[in-house]
């Protein structure tokens, strides 16, 4: 049988923690945390504790037992226990938070225990079955320190921790902090706790919510890494330009020369991005159709790649698509490496296209800028090792790091229907690694990874930072663009899932001209972006410089893209991708065009006459200020008697003693000369008339509302305030 403390603690008369700290001078091993013994330890202590014990401990405890016995017994001997006042040194802060925690945790088992027994019979109750105390639980580790999340009870604290619940509420006693077993602790407080005991805690990191999978807010899922747990990545690099310049005859030449060693030949499948190994690094490049693909995954908030390669013929020079590409880039913030194709050509002009290149801001390292440009040979070979060595030379100025001992967060590349798998999708992990098995949401698609491969179409177990794989197990295909996030549990990632989904239909992707004014007014935007389209090169340039002169501190105007033709449906999703609008000056506008525009809730708006399209700029940007507020002072008055006060309501009587008053005009309140306050007028009386305006010279009554008390010869200044909307002039 067992015996509580608390129960044998009141039969000789003692509180639990005056018992225990007897049974500890006496020699019994008793813990702070200790609340049953067994009946024997019970009965060696009772009998010791008496005046007769002595024959009894020398059989049941032998010499130790006995000797300390008969201490306690020549203690009670000598004097009443009653009239014992002896000077003690003052007890150490830990056994007074000891009997403190014991004191409370007796009240809650005596009151748990009374709520038990009302209203039942405890005469004919059983005998109760042996008490065992619960094992303190093994603390829970994870790369050396104790996860816990943002908010955890003192209980699970405990048992993360392996400490003692009594402990644990003890240390934060000590810290000021009274707490009960399942007083909720935010992770600043238990890191003081953990402190104090030399525990290291890291904090758990949580979920993404719903609205980042839906936004794509790759940036808000990787915040929370700790730059300890960060080790360097291979970049990611997609190559850009010109149809026809050797984008794909260079990206060929990289690939099959420069495969990671063991993989050569064994392509069976693309999955839209690939891995090259130079210097014993790797480098993955993305595969992708030109710019198109890169606009859309940066159209739904993901900055998949690294570095840019911009690929110009060195017989050609630029062309429409290597400016777009180029802004396209520029507007990413993705470092550009310029590489300048088809350098074995007799014909081919390096110099000119660096000058060309220069007109857009890309100004050479030779010229004294600050753009890399490699004349390279998509056929031959030249430049390919010193383009590559050049991309590791960004990548280490970028400084790219990520944290492989973490959830995965990546990005979709492109998706397909499989026949033997079903949705498969391409992806590139941002951070972390994931694993078969990892459950997985990605937008409102969830699933489990039941098979993943590589870019060379091997089996692999595991894929990470910066790795590109093909995974199969999804509900549906993803967009491209799509973020992954792994979840915890099938469940948790099919709901959130749901919820993506919801707010994908109750909430509007679009970057329509509303949806950025208000952005913009909110403080979430500070430019109106442009993609401007114009039939003729001089009207392009009548155009940009127009826009130009329209500026104002609050908002910006900037033109990401201008070019001469009709809009495109690459224009639409540019101006989708920058949170923009598309301006089109004598272009034509395809029923195709405006389609994807609706889809992507871009806004286009086509003009045949220019001062009308700076008109409605200008009444764009004007719309985005915040208005004026401007002040006017109507007149002053005079408290000549107070007659009530109430709170911040005040009756005085008062005269008008420069120009009027109005009811209903705000005040602001006068004395020996200084502002004190502010308030309004409720109502304005003349005598028992309630009249909306008084002159110089009237008396009057005015209900006060406001913080001060008014004073006899207190000065009420009454103002108006109007909101004016500003405008915007061209300078």
């Amino acid at each position: 049988m067992s015996v509580k403390i608390a129960d044998l603690a009141e039969k000789l008369g003692l509180t639990s923690a005056e018992l225990k700290k007897k049974m500890k001078e006496s020699g019994f091993d008793i813990k702070p945390q200790t609340r049953v013994i067994d009946e024997e330890t019970a009965g060696l202590f009772e009998s010791g504790f008496g005046k007769n014990a002595e024959a009894k401990t020398e059989k049941k405890a032998g010499k130790k037992i006995e000797k300390e016995a008969e201490k306690i017994e020549k203690k009670v001997e000598a004097e009443p226990v009653a009239e014992i006042v002896e000077e003690k040194e003052p007890e150490k802060v830990e056994e007074v938070y000891e009997e403190i925690i014991d004191e409370q945790l007796d009240r809650e088992i005596i009151k748990a225990q009374r709520k038990m027994t009302a209203g039942k019979d405890i005469r004919s109750k059983k005998p109760e079955k042996p008490v065992y105390q619960q094992p303190v639980a093994a603390p829970q580790i994870v790369d050396g320190s104790i996860e816990i999340p943002d908010v955890i009870s003192v209980k699970e604290f405990a048992e993360k921790t392996g400490l003692p619940v009594a402990k644990v509420i003890g240390e934060l006693m000590r810290n000021g902090i009274l707490a009960n077993i399942n007083q909720q602790l935010d992770f600043e407080t238990a890191q003081i706790i953990a402190d104090d005991l030399k525990i290291l805690l890291k904090r758990k990191r949580t979920s993404a919510s719903a609205a980042d999978i839906m936004e794509g807010n790759l940036s808000s899922l990787l915040k929370e890494d700790n730059s300890s747990d960060m080790k360097v990545r291979p970049p990611i690099v997609v190559v850009m330009g010109h149809v026809d310049h050797g984008k794909t005859k260079l990206l060929d030449k990289i690939r099959s020369t420069k495969v990671v060693e063991g993989e050569a030949g064994g392509i069976t499948q693309k999955i839209g991005a690939y891995q090259v190994e130079h210097k014993g690094r790797k480098i993955t490049f993305l595969d992708t159709p030109g710019h198109e693909a890169f606009t859309a995954m940066r159209a739904r908030g993901a900055k998949v790649t690294d570095i840019a390669i911009l690929v110009v013929a060195s017989d050609e020079g630029i062309k429409p698509q290597t400016i777009e590409a180029l802004n396209h880039a520029k507007e990413a913030e993705v470092p550009i490496i310029v590489a300048l194709n088809k350098i074995d050509k007799p014909e081919a002009n390096p110099e000119m296209v660096k000058g060309q290149l220069s007109e857009y801001g890309l100004i050479p390292e030779e010229w004294g800028g600050k753009t890399i440009m490699v004349p390279v040979s998509a056929i031959t070979g030249q430049g390919v090792d010193t383009i590559l060595e050049m991309v590791l030379l960004v990548a280490d100025m970028e400084n790219l790091r990520a944290n492989a001992n973490r959830e995965a967060v990546g990005t979709v590349i492109e998706s397909h229907l499989d026949k033997s798998f079903g949705p498969v999708a391409s992806i590139v992990v941002n951070t972390g690694t994931l694993k078969i098995g990892d459950n997985v949401v990605i937008g409102s698609v969830f699933g489990k990874v039941k098979a993943m491969k590589d870019w060379s179409g091997k089996n692999i177990v595991s894929a990470g930072p910066s790795m590109p794989a093909s995974i199969a197990g999804l509900s549906k295909t993803p967009q491209s663009g799509d973020i992954l996030h792994t979840l915890p549990d099938e469940k948790t990632a099919r709901e959130r899932a749901m919820q993506v989904e919801n707010l994908l239909k109750s909430k509007s992707m679009a970057s329509g001209l509303g949806n950025i004014i208000s952005q913009i007014k909110s403080g979430a935007l500070k430019t109106l972006k442009i993609v401007l389209k114009a039939d003729t090169k001089g009207s392009l340039e009548a155009l940009k410089e127009s826009l130009g002169k329209i500026h104002n501190d609050e908002v910006a105007l900037k033109i990401i893209h201008g070019a001469i033709g009709n809009i495109t449906e690459s224009d639409v999703v540019m101006a989708g991708a920058s949170q923009g609008i598309v301006i089109g000056f004598n272009t034509i506008v395809s029923s195709h065009v405006a389609r994807v525009a609706e889809i992507h809730g871009v806004e286009i708006a086509t003009y045949n006459i220019i001062y009308k399209l700076i008109e409605d700029i200008q009444g764009i940007l004007t719309g985005m200020l915040e208005p004026e507020i401007i002040e006017t002072v109507l007149g002053q008055a005079q408290v000549l008697q107070v007659f009530f006060n109430k709170k911040q309501t005040t009756i005085a009587g008062c005269k008008v003693i420069k120009d009027v008053v109005k009811n209903k005009a705000k005040l602001r309140v006068i004395r020996d000369g200084k502002v004190i306050g502010a308030g309004e007028i409720q109502s304005l009386k003349k005598v028992s008339e309630a009249v909306n305006e008084l002159g110089e010279g009237q008396e009057c009554g005015i209900k006060y509302f406001g913080e001060v008390i008014l004073q006899v010869d207190d000065i009420l200044e009454a103002y108006v305030t109007e909101r004016r909307k500003k405008e915007l002039k061209l300078t």
